[in-house]
């Protein structure tokens, strides 16, 4: 016994070290769990469905980050109060993959999975779509970049677009070419084969003939098409004085442009749904100068907002990309949001699509609201200005940002 008694007095030390060491880590581990459990209670998921592989994941990328960033600063601002309670936001974002399959799965697992009661961007018209037939059902709002009609009017009141579409872009880059110069009289329109394609083209075709010019090719192509040169050709034997290229996205662009050049043709060159300069300009090289894009404004220039510039100078040091119009569109979907709860203090989702009609938003672009109600039926389109960017030698320069004339009539500065 007395052999073992020192032993046991160590083994006694050891056993009170690790009952203490014990203790502490469960003790730590409560407060870690009562503080999560405490912020679970009054946080606010919003979703994202965005492309975050494949071509178009940079739009998705920068997206998520735009709204993690508002989110951050919605937080730190001590979040939004709603029936009472203080909320902080949790941003959620999935990999829709740009096609309606993925984004019906993304659309599943956001609404039924993870319950979120709040969307604050998409990217894409067909996973858009699959999302959308969802969220009207489950009045779950919805704000998007996708520009599809299909989803807007008095129809689907839970639905806001936060990016300018074709319809407000097209007529006003039209006037401006035209402004400058009134001798151009006929205009090619070419788009993709698919529903955003033909829906642009269906914009730009209308506005081209109100304007008085002769529309003398309508063309699509099929997405994976490598090989432009022979619709070039058919193209340019019309002679047009313009050659719109719609929604044609940047690598596409860049092949028609490359064939353009290589035909000698030097007219007018638009891509009225452009959202991308940097890819436009890496696809096409010296063939993408002079181009107009109505969706390419440049967030560091003079023109942009000071939110705007810090935004991009952020995302170039965090992400080592250039953010675009897409990017931006869930920060100011993130903004609509606080401020319709700002204005309810609720969170009952018909109470908030009735104040998004009303209420002033503090976007990335300056104080605006949701308009465009006689065009849509509903005041779900949000009141952005129209950029239209020039490629100069090379480099994206924003020439011009117009206020829409609905903006001014509301007064909203």
């Amino acid at each position: 016994m007395g052999v073992l008694q020192p032993v046991k007095k160590k083994l006694f030390s050891l056993f009170l070290i690790s009952l203490l060491l014990m203790l502490a880590a469960c003790g730590s581990q409560s407060s870690s769990t009562k503080e999560t459990s405490g912020k679970s209670k009054n946080v606010i998921k919003v979703g994202l469905s965005v492309p975050l592989s494949g071509a178009a994941a940079n739009w998705g990328i920068t997206a998520e980050w735009a709204a993690k960033q508002a989110a951050n600063k919605i937080n730190e601002q001590g979040g939004v109060t709603a029936d009472g309670k203080k909320y902080t936001f949790e941003v959620i974002a999935y990999d829709n993959k740009y096609n309606a399959t993925t984004g019906g799965q993304v659309a599943q697992t956001l609404i039924n999975k993870d319950k979120v009661k709040f969307i604050v961007g998409s990217v894409g018209s067909a996973p858009t779509l699959a999302l959308h037939a969802l969220t009207e059902k489950a009045k779950v709002i919805h704000f998007t970049s996708a520009w599809t009609p299909d989803i807007k009017g008095e129809k689907f009141p839970y639905t806001f677009t936060t990016l300018n579409t074709p319809r407000e872009v097209i007529e006003p880059i039209a006037n401006y070419i035209l402004d400058k110069d009134n001798k151009l009289k006929k205009v090619a329109v070419i788009n993709p084969n698919d529903a955003t394609g033909t829906d642009t083209s269906a914009v730009s075709v209308k506005v081209w003939k109100s304007k008085g010019i002769d529309i003398v090719v309508e063309d699509y192509y099929e997405r994976g098409t490598t090989e432009f040169s022979q619709i070039v050709t058919k193209v340019l034997a019309k002679k047009p004085d313009i050659i719109d290229l719609g929604a044609t996205p940047p690598g596409d662009a860049g092949l028609i442009l490359k064939a353009l050049s290589e035909q000698g043709w030097n007219g007018v060159k638009i891509i009225g749904a452009g959202t991308s300069a940097d890819q436009l300009i890496d696809a096409a090289g010296d063939a993408a100068n002079d181009v107009y894009l109505g969706l390419a404004p440049d967030f560091s220039s003079e023109i942009a907002t000071t939110v705007q510039k810090d935004l991009a100078k952020k995302a170039k040091k965090d992400l080592n990309q250039t953010l675009n119009a897409i990017s931006m569109q869930p920060y100011d979907g993130m903004m609509s949001l606080k401020a319709a709860i700002d204005k309810t203090k609720s969170l009952d989702p018909d109470k908030l699509i009735k104040a998004l009609q009303e209420v002033k938003v503090e976007s990335s672009y300056g104080p605006t609201a949701f308009g465009y109600k006689e065009t849509y039926g509903i005041a779900q389109q949000m009141l952005l200005p129209i950029t239209i960017t020039q490629i100069q030698a090379g480099t994206p320069v924003e020439v011009k940002r117009m206020i829409p004339k609905e903006l001014e009539e509301k007064g909203i500065k």
